[in-house]
């Protein structure tokens, strides 16, 4: 387990030092938009090393994340509406979403705006329910608010945090890193099990 944490704490120093790099906010903006459609790891990780380094810039950071996920959302809902069955159904099928279709169906035909709003905002894979925003035909009115409000609400509410307390925030990642990394994995496999039983 040791060397697992000495792994990660390593690869924690390279993504903070990637996050010093000219071109950070476009892998920002880049892992933002594809995590919103078939990308696994959240933007939050590199947001949070950005913000960490320039806490000035945070809510600029949090401004770049939330453009690049809602316009990934649409491409998800493009995937869900165009390309359903050659896409579209692999990526809900790797996500364990298909086994549930007909209730995401009823969830989404009774509160839509909502459904999208909640996997927008917390951990539970956005991508799934953009993708089934399109095969749905869900109106796009209702994706881009309810995307809008859950992933500027989470984004900012990141970027609000090293903004106003970056130092202190920084040393607290830094000496509970491992408890830290167990949680954020507990939270993240957590979403992926919300998918797979609870619709």
């Amino acid at each position: 387990m040791k060397k697992i944490f000495d792994y990660l704490r390593r690869l924690k120093a390279w993504v903070e030092g990637y996050a010093e790099k000219p071109h950070a906010e476009w892998a920002l903006f880049a892992i933002a938009f594809m995590e919103s459609s078939f990308f696994p790891i959240p933007p939050d990780v590199l947001l949070i090393a950005m913000a960490v380094i320039v806490p000035t810039k945070a809510f600029r950071y949090a401004l770049i994340c939330t453009a690049g996920s809602v316009l990934g959302g649409l491409f998800g809902y493009f995937i869900g509406w165009a390309f359903f069955e050659t896409v579209g159904q692999p990526i809900l099928q790797f996500y364990g979403a298909m086994g549930h279709y007909e209730t995401v169906r009823q969830l989404y035909s009774e509160h839509a705006f909502w459904a999208i709003f909640t996997a927008a905002f917390t951990p539970i894979p956005y991508k799934v329910f953009t993708i089934a925003a399109g095969t749905f035909e869900i109106s796009l009115a209702t994706l881009v608010g309810a995307s809008l409000l859950g992933r500027a609400g989470r984004f900012f509410i990141v970027a609000s945090l090293f903004y106003f307390f970056g130092a202190p925030i920084k040393k607290f990642i830094d000496k509970y890193f491992e408890i830290l990394t167990v949680v954020f994995l507990v939270l993240l496999v957590g979403g992926f099990v919300v998918i797979r039983f609870a619709f």
